[in-house]
């Protein structure tokens, strides 16, 4: 892999995973559709790489929110220990709770079904259908809930909707923020469970695939361009949450959508 592609990567992985509009789709569709040379070593070395982009993302949620996740694993340890209950406690044991059933059902499906869900149209129909059903529940659900009032039913569920990402083109924001919706979370509160709920998913596949990893020039730029556009994005998404909709995010997933499956058909 070059320095260039990496770079490209890590582009497509800030912008994409954190945004509703799925990641894996275009980390799969890119070297598809710039004809990139896939041979079984670029296959196997692009899996691990694809884990350390996310790994990037990481810490940039780590980072962006680094004072709410003090305040989640003090408040969790001091409600097991000392039995205090505070919010910040309350929010560390839901997003644990809302991590095992998601993680493991989607870890299984993921492993006996990948083979078969890498096929670019697949990929669109996904990329479509989501966009759609995210932009009907957006326009028609109510803000609510914020996210410091979200309950364990809540949380729980769109942790549970996880399992759905292993699907390329649904995208685990995507599909969490579209269940927050559905049950009244506002858009902000949705976008930041996401993002905090994603953590300790992307940190287990990056402790499992660690082994794997090849700390090469663009292995390391490929990463850190990731975490740096991840970044800005979190901060844009946030803002622009405060006034406006998931509509933009809709329309691009049905248009890429579109795109992948006239570029199907031409190839």
């Amino acid at each position: 892999m070059t320095i260039i592609q990496s770079i490209i990567l890590g582009i497509i992985q800030g912008l994409t995973e954190l945004l509703p509009i799925s990641s894996s789709a275009h980390l799969s569709l890119i070297p598809w559709a710039l004809n990139w040379t896939i041979s079984p070593e670029f296959n196997q070395a692009f899996e691990a790489f694809d884990v350390a982009l996310h790994s990037g993302t990481l810490l940039a949620i780590i980072i962006f929110f680094f004072k709410d996740w003090v305040k989640l694993i003090i408040g969790g340890f001091n409600q097991i220990v000392k039995k205090e209950k505070t919010q910040e406690g309350k929010m560390f044991w839901y997003i644990v709770l809302a991590t095992i059933p998601g993680g493991a059902i989607g870890f299984l499906l993921d492993h006996f079904l990948e083979d078969y869900l890498q096929k670019p149209i697949i990929i669109a129909i996904a990329l479509i259908i989501m966009g759609i059903i995210l932009y009907i529940v957006d326009k028609k659900c109510k803000s609510k809930t914020e996210y410091k009032d979200m309950t364990l039913k809540q949380t729980f569920l769109i942790g549970l909707s996880q399992c759905l990402a292993f699907i390329p083109g649904v995208s685990r924001s995507g599909v969490t923020m579209t269940t927050a919706r559905i049950m009244g979370v506002t858009r902000e509160s949705a976008a930041k469970y996401s993002f905090m709920l994603s953590a300790p998913i992307v940190f287990g596949a990056t402790i499992y695939k660690l082994k794997d990893f090849v700390f090469s020039i663009p292995f390391v730029i490929g990463v850190l361009t990731s975490f740096i556009v991840g970044i800005f994005v979190i901060k844009f998404l946030l803002e622009y949450l405060k006034k406006g909709s998931f509509k933009l995010f809709s329309i691009y997933r049905v248009i890429i959508g579109l795109a992948v499956i006239a570029l199907v058909i031409m190839k």
